[in-house]
């Protein structure tokens, strides 16, 4: 299994779970942690915590092994590290405040918005 199909499987549930301001960050090149990180946002900590339940749950079912899973059940920022691809989902406000967009925006790489805004 690839770390592109592990980010269009990621990609695919958040739009199924109708994940909010979808961001992928290709870091490939970049950085030793991962391929890809996916930031999205929920519209509540329920939401989020949903989401990362289902994300988790989908990523084994599809033979990408054990995803690990930090914040929850407090949801307010839920990492979600699957390998190749890390993914955060917040709530609105706590995603303006730490505003990971910037902090891992690389000079002369593009940030790519998916799905729903």
């Amino acid at each position: 299994m690839s770390a592109a199909a592990l980010h269009e499987l990621v990609l695919k549930q958040l739009d199924d779970d109708q994940a909010q301001e979808v961001v992928t960050i290709p870091l490939e090149g970049k950085s030793s942690i991962a391929d890809h990180m996916v930031i999205a946002s929920g519209r509540s900590t329920r939401q989020v915590a949903s989401m990362a339940q289902k994300l988790a749950e989908e990523i084994k079912k599809a033979g990408f092994g054990h995803a690990r899973v930090e914040g929850l059940p407090a949801a307010d920022w839920v990492l979600i590290d699957a390998g190749d691809v890390v993914i955060h989902l917040f709530r609105p406000e706590v995603r303006t405040f730490y505003n990971l967009e910037r902090m891992w925006s690389f000079e002369g790489s593009e940030t790519s918005m998916l799905g729903r805004n």
